[in-house]
């Protein structure tokens, strides 16, 4: 039965939303490029995962507090997110993989809503990440580009991370 029920909510979802172009859930894939080394990038998120721990920051507004890190190394970064209001629980990773020369890193950075029905999240999932990288300042070193799209986070375009 339970199956059944799931099967008409995504033919539904399908038939209202038109397309299946972009994720079935609230989720986010973003891949960025640094001109830095990747240990640079290990230590800048971590400190700023670290920095927003505690709800402290989400008195300033938006959701840029209230992270957790669970796992790091230098290659692979473990988090989670709650957001402040309803406490929803968003998991991210972040791998990266340094460059030929090791003066560059690409990240591919992952975040995805814990709720299993969760299908659109006003792309708090793409602000998650963009969050720390943008409170990091790694969206300012030299070398740094951004790549993802509605099709690989849900409602990327209309994203405002000043709330989220």
């Amino acid at each position: 039965m339970a199956l059944r029920v799931c099967v008409i909510v995504l033919l539904a979802f399908v038939v209202l939303t038109g397309t299946t172009d972009r994720p079935l859930h609230a989720e986010c894939s973003v891949e960025w490029t640094f001109g830095i080394p990747c240990n640079s990038v290990y230590l800048e998120l971590v400190t700023q995962i670290k920095a927003w721990k505690t709800a402290d920051n989400c008195a300033n507004g938006g959701e840029k507090c209230l992270y957790t890190l669970k796992s790091a190394n230098e290659h692979y970064i473990v988090a989670e997110h709650t957001t402040p209001v309803r406490k929803y629980v968003d998991n991210l990773t972040f791998k990266l993989v340094s460059s030929f020369d090791k003066r560059s890193c690409s990240v591919f950075g992952f975040s995805v809503s814990e709720l299993w029905y969760a299908v659109f999240d006003f792309g708090t999932n793409y602000c998650n990440l963009h969050n720390l990288i943008e409170g990091s300042g790694l969206d300012k070193v030299s070398g740094y580009s951004e790549s993802t799209s509605d099709s690989k986070c849900t409602q990327y375009s209309s994203a405002n991370c000043t709330i989220y």
